[in-house]
């Protein structure tokens, strides 16, 4: 016996749209259910756009879903393409029924994304390298992860996490890539072919910051990280301005070069009120390959000066949160698209750095700053 259209109707609510991650009878995906008595079912399907880059994927996942119900006996996907008012009722939708804003919804009352904006004093200490294995450790836990490739001129995220699909827009709203279930942006996914260069002054770069942060549908996300561009310039200071809740990841090496520079990075939050969540050491050491001995490559020390000079600029603690050891493997999982913490996260690079997601991803049970929707008793 053939299912019936509610049978169908179920199993296609367990497909989820591959970019917004939300069931497709949800977001009114679903054209038409036709079952024929001898089991055939044809399932006629709305992208969001004409030439989708993930059809293929939906086509799967709904032949799938439906081939599973018992009696049937073959399933075709019919693809259409919604209209220009089908698709602005998607916007609303996922804008929560509210009409379309330029709004940066971490910034919303309520919010419950944690941002962290990963800052360095200079360029060569890892820190692409350190936000992308915090992010695949933090999303393999159960979060729900976004990144901004905010570094503009030397934007590295996309090869690092493998995302080699460009974005797709829904009207004026972006749907970002997915990798290692991590949705990314970065402004080399809006680039014609090739490693031309970024050539971009002060405004255009802080419009960019907004519209990442805008234009793109996050979702419900646990956590947002920020790959920053080295120093202090206006990426830096657009993000003070942009997300003033957003808290400084400082990164740095055991040099003493770095370190300098790494403080002057970190202290910029004097001038912009932001917290300091912690300083990471990256390139701590070199396990030795013959022996337990620990081979101080770049010196040592340099991430607890950082740690101990914000905390005297800034009057609160500043905490070392971790050394990580260098590990070839980190780079070669960085050029390949497969971060180590995913690959190998027993070795001691990554160990430590999922070490570190762990002690970011708690949230603190404060109730500062929250509002508890009391209000007085008439007497």
């Amino acid at each position: 016996m053939a299912p019936s259209p509610e049978q169908v109707t179920a199993a296609l609510a367990t497909v989820n749209d591959p970019e917004i991650r939300r069931p497709i009878t949800d977001l009114d995906m679903v054209k038409s259910i036709d079952i024929s008595p001898s089991g055939e079912i044809v399932v006629g399907i709305y992208l969001t756009v004409a030439g989708c880059p993930l059809k293929d994927t939906i086509t799967r996942d709904v032949t799938a879903a439906v081939s599973a119900l018992d009696g049937v006996t073959g399933v075709r996907v019919d693809l259409d393409v919604m209209s220009q008012e089908q698709r602005k009722n998607l916007q609303t939708k996922l804008r929560g029924n509210r009409a379309p804003e330029k709004e940066i919804p971490f910034n919303l009352p309520g919010s419950l994304t944690r941002v962290f904006a990963v800052a360095s004093g200079k360029g060569g200490v890892g820190k692409s390298s350190v936000t992308v294995n915090l992010a695949a450790s933090m999303a393999s836990q159960g979060l729900k992860v976004g990144i901004v490739d905010a570094d503009i001129y030397g934007h590295s995220i996309p090869r690092m996490l493998g995302a080699a699909e460009r974005p797709t827009k829904v009207e004026d709203m972006i749907m970002p890539p997915v990798a290692h279930d991590i949705k990314v942006i970065s402004v080399g996914m809006f680039k014609p072919e090739g490693n031309s260069a970024v050539v971009w002054r002060g405004p255009m770069l802080d419009r960019a910051l907004h519209q990442f942060l805008a234009d793109v549908y996050w979702g419900d996300l646990d956590v947002l990280l920020l790959d920053l561009p080295p120093g202090t310039g206006d990426i830096a200071i657009s993000v003070a301005q942009r997300l003033p809740s957003a808290e400084l990841l400082v990164v740095t090496t055991p040099q003493m070069a770095a370190a300098e520079v790494a403080e002057r990075a970190g202290s910029i939050a004097a001038q912009t009120h932001q917290q300091i969540v912690g300083v990471i050491e990256n390139m701590a050491w070199l396990p030795c390959p013959h022996c337990d001995e620990k081979i101080n490559v770049f010196g040592e020390g340099g991430g607890q000066t950082v740690a101990d000079a914000l905390t005297r600029t800034l009057g609160t603690r500043v905490p070392l949160l971790g050394q990580v050891p260098l590990d070839t493997r980190l780079r070669e999982g960085g050029d390949e698209g497969k971060p180590l913490v995913l690959t190998d996260p027993d070795a001691p690079a990554a160990a430590e750095l999922r070490r570190i997601a762990g002690s970011l991803s708690k949230r603190s049970s404060s109730l500062k700053g929250r509002s508890l929707g009391l209000s007085p008793t008439p007497k």
